[in-house]
């Protein structure tokens, strides 16, 4: 297995909506691939992108998990499942801040063991109501870049969809590109398809730079969207679910 390194992912977000109405998005994204072991190591090593300081772009602990530590946090969740092989090389895909202000609908983290082999997943969803919610997978016998499995939801994110869904993941492992695919259904079968597919770029000043140029105030501009969107769906009168206030366990356990 080719051994990954902390990238950059240019890409495209889209959202597309079946039922009850059909609704369309699309939008121009970067994410960052970080080594969650060495998050440390990014003050030393970039001048744009910082780790628990303000930077152009920066990680902060507070953004993810617990709150207080993302390599602890991940680290202490596959200890709870029995997965502690799996902290060998731990991978983030994620939304830096930008000027101090990020918002992450999503965040991917990719466990490996010592072999080689992907050992688990951990998704990490944000909604607008500054909650957050885990779902891990335990990953067997892996051994494409390809990788599938569903979930019962377990945490409201959106006004115009339900409860009583279910996730239906595909995955790319990040390599030359990386690709995230959310189908979600209901009894009724599916309704949603979100995906996000990035082409790799070398982590760098010099690429850090150009793609602020290229994404200015992306963050700013995705929790915008985010209300943008909600309009046109309440224009064309989708059903709305109230929300649901976070009150289950963080983490919910799947296995593929």
């Amino acid at each position: 297995m080719k051994v990954l390194l902390p990238s950059i992912y240019s890409g495209t977000v889209t959202h597309s909506r079946i039922r009850p109405k059909r609704h369309f998005l699309s939008y121009r994204v970067f994410s960052l691939l970080l080594d969650v072991n060495n998050l440390n190591l990014l003050n030393q090593n970039y001048k744009l992108l910082s780790y628990n300081k303000l930077n152009l772009f920066s990680i902060f602990d507070k953004d993810h998990g617990n709150h207080e530590d993302i390599k602890g946090w991940v680290v202490s969740k596959l200890e709870s499942i029995g997965k502690n092989d799996s902290t060998h090389q731990i991978f983030m895909l994620c939304y830096p801040r930008i000027f101090g202000y990020v918002f992450n609908p999503l965040t991917v983290f990719y466990c490996y063991k010592k072999s080689g082999a992907l050992g688990a997943l951990i998704y990490e969803v944000h909604n607008t109501w500054s909650e957050r919610h885990s779902y891990i997978v335990i990953v067997h016998n892996h051994k494409k870049n390809i990788i599938s499995h569903s979930c019962e939801k377990k945490f409201y994110v959106s006004p115009f969809v339900k409860e009583a869904c279910f996730y239906n993941f595909r995955i790319r492992l990040p390599n030359e590109s990386v690709k995230v695919v959310i189908n979600e259904s209901d009894e009724n079968g599916p309704f949603l398809n979100a995906t996000f597919l990035g082409k790799q770029k070398k982590l760098c000043d010099k690429e850090l730079f150009k793609i602020f140029f290229r994404y200015p105030l992306m963050t700013i501009k995705i929790i915008l969207g985010i209300h943008y969107e909600a309009v046109k769906m309440f224009a064309k009168r989708f059903p709305i679910y109230k929300h649901i206030p976070k009150i289950e366990k963080n983490t919910y356990t799947i296995k593929k």
